[in-house]
């Protein structure tokens, strides 16, 4: 899936100049927790969002308490920044500049990975240099659950069933030191043999009852704890 296929496409934005009760207002107004930021000219220059309202004035969260040498250290510059972070009444002197974005046509594992390595909510959606939509965590979750509602393709037997999951099995990493055994029998997969580790062998369950057609899944595989050599069996 691609970034287009979930994103919100009614943007709520704001201006620099728009007062940051009027951005909060909106944010708790339509629940989200981010606005882009545009220009005048429509092009987007930053994005304003709850992190950004951590430490205000009038909650009482604005201090820093460092010593004479490290404020000397860090210089009045860096003072400067912060009391116009914490004290300025627009949004275009809180809103954070560098903003992550996407194509419309990327991939929603691109959209993840920023979310994670950035550690941000929601991700604007750009065709060329134009906002077209936003992806949040929320979007996420819906075409999560949305996937999860469609019925998935029935396979036509049990030798089929059995094919796919032993396939899949080669192609996992943490199959590699188990020794597992699979027979399918009316849509119900039996696991047998031995691994490991514990999460291997909850993972191999996992990955049969994602095969589609799978009705259930019996677990007789032998745990083998490497550091008492004790067996455990389900």
């Amino acid at each position: 899936m691609q970034a287009q296929d979930v994103m919100a496409r009614n943007v709520l934005t704001v201006m620099p100049k728009t007062r940051i009760e009027v951005a909060l207002d909106l944010m708790l107004k339509h629940k989200v927790s981010g606005l882009p930021v545009l220009n005048e000219d429509g092009k987007m220059v930053g994005i304003i969002s709850e992190g950004d309202f951590l430490r205000r004035h009038e909650t009482g969260t604005d201090s820093h308490h460092r010593s004479k040498m490290l404020s000397f250290l860090i210089g009045p510059g860096k003072e400067a920044a912060e009391f116009v972070q914490t004290n300025s009444r627009e949004v275009g002197d809180l809103m954070t500049k560098h903003v992550r974005s996407v194509a419309e046509t990327a991939t929603l594992e691109d959209v993840v990975a920023i979310m994670e390595k950035h550690r941000v909510r929601r991700v604007p959606v750009m065709k060329g240099d134009r906002l077209v939509g936003i992806v949040s965590r929320a979007d996420l979750l819906r075409a999560l659950a949305q996937k999860l509602q469609q019925p998935g393709d029935v396979l036509a037997s049990d030798d089929m069933i059995e094919k796919v999951l032993i396939a899949e099995l080669a192609g996992s990493s943490w199959t590699a030191a188990s020794n597992v055994g699979v027979t399918v029998k009316a849509g119900a997969v039996t696991l047998s043999g031995f691994v490991y580790d514990e999460r291997a062998r909850t993972a191999l369950r996992v990955a049969a009852e994602n095969v589609a057609g799978v009705k259930a899944v019996v677990d007789q595989m032998v745990w083998i704890d490497l550091t008492t050599g004790m067996t455990v069996m389900t």
